[in-house]
């Protein structure tokens, strides 16, 4: 197992993630224990030491199994992570009421790592509004020491990243991320990545293989990825991507059967960074896979458009939309805009293609927008 130094602790380079555990058969909801405490003692027996659940995940029950499962182990053979849910807003201001909750979920006294979950468009307000003293909650338990070490994690575009950096960076051990080859420019990541550089902030890595798509690629994908390298599955290659970034400590795989457990063990067992012809390679492929609409944020648009739109902005999101279907990247950026503001707001009066210099038929784009959401 790869290490990484953290201050004074050797993280395994591969966190496991509990998004995704194991459930009991198909179609049902309920986490599947018997199989999940066979992953978590292979993983241990393998050299994982860093394990990442959240109120949320499988719908509150990730931690309380997480809790059972790891309580068989001495405290300090491994460390565990959890977050505060502000990603629901109806959370706010009941800080201290999970928290005491969500030790006792996971049968501990404190928790090695903790973070202020989701850092958003649709949080952002509520999370540097100063009455709800949420972070300021957690810093008095650090200071208890029922927090190891806090950070944050971040979906959010770079200027709210920023703004919440600006209020409470100087508190902020490490801040974890989307990262991946796709991400690294179509989600903008590596603007984070060179900010958090500039802070000293170290960086934990969420989807490194983009929710499974980045080990589900298609033929001619794989053609692209044998080219590169020949001796490596998929998956590996993905991660062999945030492995050639120096800024990452760990990076978390919400792994969801033995296989997974396995294969990604074997990954870690030692580093086979990717050269800079690699590394420029998998980006030119992860630029394929998201080419969609090539917008190149001029914003001469935004001048003439009547609605006052942000459409560089909704045509990136229209581009999600296209390669993942959807999913809470463009409903969460959707939802924190007025509804005048949407593409469902688009006149199409076409005073944006007249000047667009790319030629794009954007209220065609934001027609199909509104349909593919329906």
């Amino acid at each position: 197992m790869i290490y990484k130094k953290f201050k004074e602790l050797e993280l395994s380079a591969l966190g496991f993630g509990t998004m995704r555990l194991p459930l009991k058969g198909e179609g049902s909801s309920e986490i599947d224990e018997e199989k999940t405490a066979e992953m978590v003692d292979f993983a241990i027996s393998h050299g994982v030491n860093y394990f990442d659940t959240a109120w949320g995940y499988h719908m509150g029950s990730s931690e309380t199994v997480m809790g059972k499962v790891l309580s068989a182990y001495p405290r300090d053979k491994f460390y565990l992570a959890t977050k505060f849910p502000g990603y629901d807003i109806n959370n706010m201001g009941k800080v201290a009421e999970i928290f005491e909750k969500q030790l006792k979920k996971c049968q501990v006294e404190y928790f090695d790592f903790y973070l202020v979950h989701n850092v958003c468009e649709a949080n952002i307000e509520y999370y540097l509004d100063p009455k709800y003293q949420t972070v300021e909650y957690l810093l008095e338990q650090k200071k208890n020491g029922r927090i190891k070490h806090l950070g944050f994690s971040t979906h959010a575009e770079f200027k709210n990243f920023k703004r919440f950096l600006d209020m409470y960076g100087e508190h902020m051990e490490f801040c974890q991320i989307q990262l991946n080859y796709l991400d690294y420019e179509f989600q903008d990541a590596k603007a984070k990545l060179d900010y958090l550089k500039e802070l000293n902030i170290p960086v934990w890595v969420m989807e490194p293989v983009r929710g499974g798509r980045l080990a589900r690629l298609s033929e001619s994908e794989l053609d692209a990825l044998r080219l590169i390298r020949d001796d490596e599955s998929a998956p590996a290659m993905a991660f062999r991507f945030v492995q050639s970034i120096p800024e990452v400590t760990v990076t978390l795989s919400g792994m969801s059967d033995f296989e997974q457990v396995k294969q990604n063990i074997k990954t870690f067992e030692k580093e086979r960074t990717l050269s800079d012809g690699e590394f420029t390679a998998l980006l030119d492929l992860g630029r394929k896979m998201t080419r969609s609409v090539a917008c190149t944020a001029c914003r001469y648009c935004t001048e003439y458009c009547h609605m006052e739109l942000d459409i560089p902005k909704l045509i990136s999101l229209y581009n999600e939309q296209v390669f993942s279907g959807g999913g809470f990247i463009v409903s969460m950026s959707l939802g924190a805009m007025p509804e005048n503001k949407r593409p469902e707001a688009c006149i199409a009066c076409g005073a944006c293609m007249a000047v667009c210099p790319q030629n794009i038929k954007i209220p065609e784009i934001f027609k199909d927008f509104v349909s593919r959401r329906k």
